[in-house]
């Protein structure tokens, strides 16, 4: 059990340094890959931190792997190409400014963690911490960059800090939880590909401060 716990935090401490990779990168085609391996690691974590491993967490798991590690980067792999962008070459915040934000509001958020009453046995700070860091990452991405697709990989790394907050509350919650966040990734993701698709064909850009001028 002890292994397999430290398992799940080595998973989780990538995850952090996977957050940090999207902070520092300018190519589309990494931060995509990024997300995915971002959703492996999401779909392994609920059976290395789980109890006992049921069909219920197999389903998770799986569905998590499915839409966040393969259909959703081959989504935005395919608007990618469509779009012939491959760079965000004049993000509203720097690249290294943007490193050392995340690694400010990391080390907050391990500090705070450990205030909290979690049971470090079971790796509670971690999770917490993790699930801090990887919502701040979610948020500078998706409020800091221009292009369309950035933004959806920054509420695709959001909605994965929720999911491992969600993993603190693994035994307790009901499948109806897992499945609601899923569902609400998946609506957000199509929403989206709506967006993208009327940006390109009014604008032939994915810049989305040119937005504004829909205000004539």
């Amino acid at each position: 059990m002890q292994t397999v716990l430290s398992i799940a935090n080595g998973l989780l401490v990538l995850l952090v340094l996977l957050n940090f990779a999207v902070l520092g990168s300018s190519r589309m085609t990494a931060l995509i890959r990024t997300v995915a391996i971002q959703g492996l690691i999401l779909g392994a974590l609920p059976q290395l931190r789980s109890i006992e491993i049921s069909a219920h967490l197999i389903a998770v798991g799986a569905s998590t792997v499915v839409i966040k590690a393969i259909f959703i980067p081959w989504l935005l792999s395919r608007a990618m190409r469509d779009v012939r962008i491959r760079r965000e070459v004049d993000p509203l915040m720097g690249y290294i400014p943007s490193l050392l934000l995340g690694a400010l509001g990391t080390g907050m958020a391990v500090i705070f963690a450990n205030t909290l009453p979690i049971a470090p046995a079971q790796g509670g700070p971690l999770v917490l911490a993790t699930s801090i860091s990887t919502l701040l990452t979610g948020f500078i991405v998706l409020t800091t960059r221009r292009k369309a697709i950035n933004q959806v990989v920054g509420y695709l790394i959001l909605e994965n800090g929720i999911f491992i907050f969600g993993l603190l509350l693994l035994d307790a919650v009901p499948l109806l939880v897992e499945v609601g966040v899923l569902l609400d990734l998946f609506v957000a993701v199509f929403v989206m590909a709506i967006i993208l698709n009327h940006i390109q064909a009014t604008f032939s850009s994915q810049d989305t401060t040119r937005l504004s001028t829909l205000k004539e």
